[in-house]
């Protein structure tokens, strides 16, 4: 694989990282002032996350709650700034913990600076997280 140079490249790059369940090789995706944050957060959710180290603490489980196997629909659209992109998108597997099914939509607004993410607004759907078997990051909380 080449390095990605725009975004939406690097994005995408992010996604098929995800579906490999190479969370470290994802996380070498983030500047090391980088921030997550999850606007629509549930309380006691964590709402912003500040540096590369706090991002790989909290995805460092991500694969034992969540097992994706797809994301079927991606579409990106460019900002006025060409490091922006806002992503919309669809996640589809499975919660290891029940074992049901995972089918959650996202807006994303992701800055990439000299390669790196610099900052990822992650616009999730916390109602999710209240339908029946849906803790699926409860170790992340």
């Amino acid at each position: 694989m080449t390095t990605p140079t725009t975004a939406e490249e690097l994005y995408r790059h992010g996604l098929r990282l995800l579906l490999e369940k190479d969370i470290p090789a994802w996380v070498e995706l983030w500047d090391d002032d980088g921030v997550l944050q999850f606007p629509f957060a549930p309380e006691g959710w964590p709402s912003r996350l500040e540096g590369k180290a706090a991002v790989g603490d909290y995805m460092r489980h991500y694969p034992d709650h969540i097992d994706l196997h797809d994301f079927p629909d991606v579409t990106t659209h460019q900002t006025t700034d060409p490091e922006t992109i806002v992503v919309e998108m669809r996640g589809v597997g499975r919660l290891v913990e029940t074992d049901s099914p995972l089918d959650m939509t996202y807006i994303a607004v992701v800055t990439v600076k000299d390669g790196l993410i610099t900052s990822y607004r992650d616009y999730w759907n916390p109602l999710a997280v209240s339908e029946p078997g849906a803790d699926f990051v409860g170790a992340n909380r």
